[in-house]
């Protein structure tokens, strides 16, 4: 009889393809791992693995099950989700994503008003890039997750949070040549440093650097804003800032962070989460708090 202990040691198995890699994600001995999958292949009579001396590849039949397996697990942890709402809204865990334009700017507002709105809540937080957080969420290892429109995903849905307008962040000693609000056609003239690719900002800019007429992009790309604003500051180019990041990275001499004048580009945030979550109420006082938090109103919140 398969266990959803295998499943679960079979899911890490095949996404991390490795033997040790997955151990440690799963926090026990190689062997415990080996025998566990050696015991599900038995049961289904099938090899699920090709085992080499570079690591694991799942056989054909490990393909077919992996698919299987993800949908079985994520309506497991649907269920144990169910538990959890017999503490109240929001009065026990909620596992959360983040893309890493929004976490550093979000966090240290949210999570003060979190444990005062709903002290008995325990928010765990992962950051990462849009494309990872909906297969995270796919995979039922998060509740939800803070991301920008627009996604190309049919199997989720969504709750609208803010709009987040856009800013011009320039070297200091180039903003006197700038007008105050900078009006959308001048962003051609600016030598642009975007966030490297996987990135939905980078997207995001590239939209509006059309918009204004096809600015110069720079060959330079980072992963973070920070590391950008560090090129900015060197007078390497400029760069699209949101605006709940403005008060935290206004505070560089070397950087002027420049109004665009209206209709100002900007990004929509949203929650999104699977269809078929069962804690619908959660996540509508959840997007509450994020908004009131950053002092927005927010259409879709409880």
């Amino acid at each position: 009889m398969i266990t959803i202990r295998q499943l679960r040691y079979f899911q890490a198995l095949s996404e991390t393809l490795h033997f040790g890699h997955a151990a440690k994600r799963l926090n026990i001995s190689q062997p415990a791992l080996s025998g566990q999958i050696a015991q599900m292949e038995t049961e289904m009579q099938s090899a699920l693995f090709t085992r080499g001396p570079a690591g694991v590849c799942l056989t054909a039949d490990g393909e077919l099950v992996a698919e299987r397996v993800r949908r079985i697990l994520a309506e497991v942890r649907e269920l144990e989700s169910l538990a959890d709402r017999s503490a109240g809204v929001l009065g026990k865990r909620l596992r959360v994503g983040m893309i890493a334009t929004v976490a550093p700017y979000l966090l240290p507002r949210l999570l003060p008003a979190l444990g005062e709105a709903y002290p008995n809540l325990e928010c765990q937080v992962r950051e990462s890039v849009t494309q990872r957080l909906i297969g995270d969420l796919r995979n039922g290892e998060i509740d939800c997750a803070v991301v920008a429109l627009p996604l190309d995903y049919k199997d989720v849905e969504t709750i609208p949070l803010f709009e987040d307008r856009f800013h011009l962040a320039v070297p200091a000693k180039a903003a006197a040549a700038l007008p105050r609000p900078v009006p959308v056609g001048r962003l051609m003239s600016q030598r642009m440093i975007l966030l490297e690719e996987g990135h939905c900002m980078r997207a995001q800019a590239l939209d509006v650097c059309r918009i204004a007429g096809d600015s110069e992009l720079a060959s330079l790309a980072a992963t973070s804003l920070t590391t950008i604003l560090r090129m900015v500051a060197g007078g390497l180019g400029s760069t699209l800032l949101p605006e709940m990041a403005v008060a935290d990275e206004a505070r560089s001499d070397a950087i002027a962070i420049l109004p665009i004048a209206d209709p100002a580009p900007c990004r929509q945030l949203v929650l999104v989460f699977r269809p078929t979550s069962a804690r619908r109420r959660d996540l509508e006082a959840f997007a509450g708090v994020i908004c009131r938090s950053m002092e927005k109103p927010c259409k879709g919140a409880a």
